[in-house]
């Protein structure tokens, strides 16, 4: 690592990569500062420039290795010694207030011509230097990061309470994974101390290879060889959802955003997952650094690292036949993916494609006929060639499933995949085509449906006979200008009109079909009521209502026919029927039901016109008796 040419060049590297701003603090380490003790705020915001300054001759001196530089609390007093007063203090033993201590985090995993401890007193010296330059209170602390490392093997985590409670000036990951996992660890160690093994730090920060954006890997190992109130996945689940809540809380506290992975093992599975040679296990063991340990970490990984912890005969021989199960879970996905997923990826938009067209969904091996019958041959819709890809891959799953193809290559599959992928690209513009097509025919039906109830209406005026083009202008002298219908709906039959022809020049538009959909909607149930209202209020004028005793009857005359109620209150309605002579008397007196006199009225369209003759008089004293009185305006 170190160029070995003079003191000045002895730690810089030439490939420059990553460089914190000079001139202004991140977001994360001004959120840092923000969670300071009000006096340390405004120390640092009153030595910002000088740290500033500081830290950018450091980084460019040497460059990447510099991990982090950080302003650390001021030391407390030393206690007084057993026997002397507060008064007697030494003046070795005061704090100097101005000084302004801080920490250099170096990276020295690559530094191979000088040792550990010759490298950091070079470096001491340098950066010491470099503080004086800018000024004289500045006083650094050099920590190189196999030194912090070394701490932690030793079960010493001072350093780390340090970087803690330190706020960063630079930071290139470390001393941001260093906060939040040290104070996670703590939040941790106060909720669960006695359950805890170890908390290691793991992955790429601690392998060499992280940066400002990096995850920051977390390893939990909790004692479960003395429970007895729960099972031991239950005290896992229990733990681990606790645990990973107050990873979210320390990353709040801290102001980190990366994301902190945290995994928790439980400690007999760990061991069972370390006899089976498992390669996760072994990495952790290798290159995590833990920062708790009750013992047992440290030892397993001197033991790897002696080369004492081997894989088991049995876990060299699963691995070993892994391979072969392997393959075969490969093949029989291949085959999988050609008979399920591929198959029903294409299968099931073509029966939604024929659903929109208006066909009922039809079985899988109905499906391909039904598309080249509608889609191609009678609409002019989809090409043939596309028609094919779904038949093959019909077939191939037809195979597969009866047993005549035993399995798919990979080539095979890729070819089905590109195929599938072109069908569905396909697919997705018939159902523009189709939608398009199904407007255009909404728009007909529309236009036809709001003519047609326009006609019925007139009908029901006296108007018989009305052509295409006269139609809006009697609909508005007739019923518009008459006031029997508002005229609102004359507007929107003009814009169903214009919608029609747009349709019929080419011109119609989505939005267009959906805003007559909605008016046409709107309109023909305003026209339905009316004509409810209308032929309510003309079958009331066909009827004869009449008072005998204390009850009361109905006669409805309808065309040739009457019908009698005897007693309009009785729940069980008794009803006649008879025949309407030609003057007007009625014929023989017949039993009816209510069912049959629903069925006439609604056979007719326009009730007729009622004209009551002498005779039916007489009838009615017949009917209802001779006290029969006819009620008149009721």
């Amino acid at each position: 690592m170190a160029k070995g040419q003079d003191n000045d060049k002895e730690y810089t590297k030439e490939t420059k990569e990553t460089k914190a701003p000079a001139d202004e603090l991140s977001k994360r380490e001004e959120d840092a500062i923000s969670k300071l003790p009000k006096e340390a705020q405004q120390k640092l915001k009153a030595i910002k420039a000088k740290l500033e300054k500081f830290q950018k001759r450091v980084v460019e001196k040497f460059d990447k290795y510099i991990m982090g530089v950080t302003l650390l609390p001021p030391p407390k007093p030393m206690p007084p010694r057993p026997g002397q007063l507060p008064s007697q203090d030494k003046e070795e033993d005061k704090i100097d207030k101005d000084k302004i201590s801080v920490l250099v985090l170096v990276d020295d995993s690559d530094s191979k011509k000088m040792s550990k401890f010759e490298l950091k007193d070079k470096l001491t010296l340098i950066i010491g230097n470099i503080a004086k330059e800018i000024d004289k209170n500045i006083e650094p602390q050099t920590l190189i990061l196999s030194e912090l490392w070394q701490n932690c093997y030793d079960g010493k985590y001072d350093l780390l309470q340090l970087i803690a409670l330190g706020a960063p000036i630079y930071d290139t990951g470390m001393l941001s994974a260093i906060k939040i996992a040290e104070v996670h660890k703590n939040m941790v160690l106060n909720k669960f101390e006695k359950y805890i093994v170890s908390y290691v730090l793991a992955g790429s920060l601690v392998q060499g290879r992280a940066t400002k954006t990096s995850d920051i890997d977390v390893w939990i190992v909790i004692d479960d060889t003395d429970v007895k109130k729960m099972t031991r996945a239950e005290l896992k689940d229990k733990l681990r959802a606790i645990i990973i809540g107050m990873g979210i809380e320390a990353g709040e506290i801290t102001g980190i955003r990366n994301k902190i992975n945290i995994q928790v093992y439980i400690l007999t599975d760990f061991w069972d997952s370390l006899k089976e040679a498992n390669p996760i296990i072994f990495t952790l063991l290798r290159d995590g650094v833990p920062f708790y340990d009750r013992g047992i970490f440290m030892a397993w990984k001197l033991l790897l690292k002696m080369g004492k912890i081997k894989p088991s005969a049995e876990a060299i021989d699963m691995f070993m036949s892994s391979g072969e199960g392997m393959l075969k879970r490969v093949r029989s996905e291949l085959k999988n993916i050609g008979m399920e997923d591929i198959y029903y990826a294409i299968l099931t938009p073509s029966q939604a494609a024929l659903m929109l067209y208006g066909v009922a969904p039809p079985a899988p091996k109905e499906t391909a006929q039904l598309m080249s019958e509608i889609f191609v041959q009678k609409e002019k819709l989809l090409e043939e060639k596309f028609i094919k890809i779904l038949e093959n891959n019909i077939n191939i799953r037809k195979q597969i499933e009866h047993g005549e193809k035993k399995e798919l290559t990979g080539k095979e599959v890729d070819d089905l995949l590109n195929n599938a992928d072109k069908y569905l690209k396909r697919i997705n513009r018939l159902f523009t085509q189709i939608e398009r097509m199904k407007e255009e025919e909404d728009m007909v039906h529309i236009y036809d449906s709001v003519i047609t109830i326009i006609r019925d209406v007139l009908k029901m005026e006296g108007i018989e006979k009305v052509s295409d083009v006269e139609i809006v202008k009697i609909f508005e002298d007739e019923l518009i200008s008459e006031g029997k219908i508002p005229a609102k709906f004359l507007r929107i039959l003009n814009e169903i009109i214009k919608a029609k022809k747009d349709y019929d020049e080419k011109k119609l538009t989505k939005q267009e079909v959906e805003n007559v959909k909605k008016d046409s909607g709107i309109f023909i149930k305003f026209l339905v009521e009316f004509m409810q209202r209308k032929r309510g209020r003309e079958l009331e004028r066909a009827k004869i209502r009449v008072k005998h005793g204390n009850r009361y009857g109905e006669v409805i005359l309808l065309e040739d026919t009457a019908y009698i109620i005897h007693d309009i209150d009785h729940e069980e309605k008794e009803l006649s029927k008879a025949k309407i002579k030609q003057d007007g008397s009625l014929e023989t007196i017949e039993k009816s039901s209510l069912e049959e006199l629903e069925k006439a009225l609604a056979k007719i369209e326009i009730p007729p016109k009622v004209f009551i003759k002498e005779p039916i008089f007489e009838d009615l004293k017949r009917i209802f008796g001779k006290d029969v009185e006819v009620l008149v305006n009721y």
